[in-house]
């Protein structure tokens, strides 16, 4: 008889005690801080040689403070996902996304009779498409949140192509992690680590987009691999009860187009079109980052005038594919306000939020009616939110413990009598494990850079070298890593349980933690330009 597997929040809370009993064991320390100014921001990064013993801070009924601590380090994720949840739950009450998966799927069917499509597989071409788009995303601005509110896009999308909810996360969230784990014009990791280490930024960016391709050419072979086995038989899915939820939503769909234009849509356009002019006139240009260059283009103004065009054209047709636009538009202005403009969590939220209300006018549902949707929404999503600042709990401990620069200190100081390719390899795997406990990649790049710079010095090697090691070892445990506020957001709202996803995705990590570091090995011992 098979034992009963924990509930995440079972894992998670037996995580906080285990590290809590850690620092019972293990001693405090900790590094002296200073401030430096890293491409033009303040950061707190450590001192060398500053590492001293602290008294112990054995933490007992923190664990259960740990809770209230977590939650309000992660307060703006949190709020990220209430909002989104309460706004894609009003949408869903028009039926939009889901017609626009039925006639999206519809489509599809056109080109299947094509017999060179058919062979290379129609749906193969959309997954790829889809996937290399949001790993541009994360090898170019570090897109990480933002794929919690795609996830509810694509996992019903990805069940009603015959896959599974793991596949449509994959879409989004693997795909933007990938791009992240291998970036190359990424400001918060490579920018960051290259800043600290005083070498050029984005310098090196030739072997970079290799590492780029290579994760990117095996981690969408997996998932393409992965997908046709489930495609073929679903019932091999690790979520196959799980997605219940999104079988039943997806047969309960509607898919009759409301021919119906309410006055509450025009009006809804007419209000957006009014203000989004006045925001092009407030904002003609926008500084899009990519890398070290900045271009600046009029991304707001002529993505005003086609949301104007394709809105009255749309809005002619249906209400539901007026929506559509809505969301279409609505992730451009996210993409400009991100590359262009510093958008963080706060922006992210309320632009999807004031879609979700426009979207609900636009259906012509009374404020009583949009109150009740969102609350439900909310309600709904409210447990992906919770196991947010649960998780976080863990570093909460470990922080409090004083313990992390203990355990950093002790394995960089043994590191150096293992020869290159040794040392190359307790790097990475430092890197690695840290990363389990500082999800943050800038908050690991200000604490372990500037040591492993030192030890790169010392040993002979490159300090590009270093920031490859630190851009690897940070980027693919955020898959899997339950400290991780994105994953376990995007879990949440995908349905799928913690221990069922770590059963996927474990191999497929540590075979991308193995080509990792065979792609480390030549920045040491190949003459790459930037190196």
């Amino acid at each position: 008889m098979l034992k009963k597997v924990p509930h995440t929040y079972v894992i998670i809370f037996s995580l906080i005690v285990f590290c809590a009993l850690l620092t019972w064991i293990i001693p405090g320390g900790e590094f002296e801080r200073e401030s430096v100014v890293v491409n033009g921001v303040e950061r707190s990064v450590i001192k060398n040689g500053s590492f001293q013993q602290t008294d112990s801070q054995m933490q007992s009924w923190q664990v259960f403070s740990s809770f209230f601590d977590g939650f309000l380090r992660t307060s703006d994720i949190i709020a990220l996902i209430v909002l989104i949840g309460g706004a894609f739950w009003i949408m869903n009450a028009s039926k939009a996304v889901d017609i626009g998966i039925y006639s999206f799927l519809q489509f599809l069917k056109r080109f299947e009779r094509s017999k060179l499509l058919a062979r290379i597989g129609v749906n193969n071409l959309v997954l790829l498409s889809i996937m290399t788009i949001f790993s541009l995303f994360g090898a170019v601005f570090g897109m990480s949140e933002e794929t919690i509110a795609f996830t509810i896009v694509f996992v019903p999308l990805a069940i009603s192509m015959g896959y599974d909810s793991i596949v449509g996360v994959s879409l989004c969230f693997i795909a933007a992690t990938m791009g992240f784990a291998g970036a190359f014009l990424n400001p918060f990791t490579i920018g960051v680590a290259q800043g600290l280490s005083d070498i050029p930024l984005f310098s090196g960016l030739e072997y970079r987009i290799f590492m780029w391709a290579v994760i990117n050419l095996f981690g969408f072979i997996y998932v393409l691999r992965y997908a046709r086995r489930i495609k073929k038989d679903p019932t091999k899915s690790f979520v196959y009860t799980d997605d219940n939820y999104w079988r039943k939503r997806n047969e309960s769909t509607s898919v009759t187009i409301e021919k119906i234009k309410p006055t509450a849509a025009w009006i809804a356009m007419a209000v957006l079109s009014t203000f989004l002019v006045f925001v092009s006139f407030a904002f003609p240009q926008s500084a899009i980052n990519m890398g070290n260059s900045i271009f600046r283009v009029p991304a707001i103004p002529v993505a005003t005038a086609l949301f104007i065009i394709m809105g009255l054209v749309t809005l002619r047709h249906s209400v539901q594919y007026f929506i559509l636009t809505l969301l279409t538009f609505t992730i451009v202005f996210l993409v400009i306000g991100v590359m262009g403009h510093g958008w963080y969590i706060k922006e992210i939220s309320t632009i999807f939020l004031a879609m979700g209300i426009f979207a609900g006018i636009a259906a012509n549902n009374s404020p009583n009616t949009l109150t009740k949707l969102f609350l439900a929404g909310a309600k709904d999503i409210l447990p992906a939110a919770l196991i947010v600042g649960l998780a976080r709990g863990i570093v909460v401990i470990l922080e409090d413990g004083k313990i992390i620069d203990t355990l950093l200190f002790n394995v960089s100081d043994s590191m150096q009598n293992f020869g290159e390719v040794g040392t190359l390899g307790i790097m990475y795997l430092i890197q690695t494990l840290l990363n389990v406990f500082i999800p943050s990649g800038s908050g690991q790049a200000a604490l372990t850079i500037p040591i492993m710079s030192q030890i790169a010095d010392l040993i002979g090697i490159s300090r590009q070298t270093t920031v490859v090691i630190f851009q690897l070892g940070d980027g693919f445990t955020n898959m899997i890593t339950p400290t991780s506020g994105v994953l376990i957001g995007v879990l949440g709202v995908a349905r799928i349980p913690y221990e069922k996803w770590f059963k996927w995705a474990a191999p497929f990590i540590l075979m991308l933690i193995i080509i990792g570091f065979l792609l480390i090995l030549p920045t040491a011992f190949m003459e790459l330009n930037g190196f």
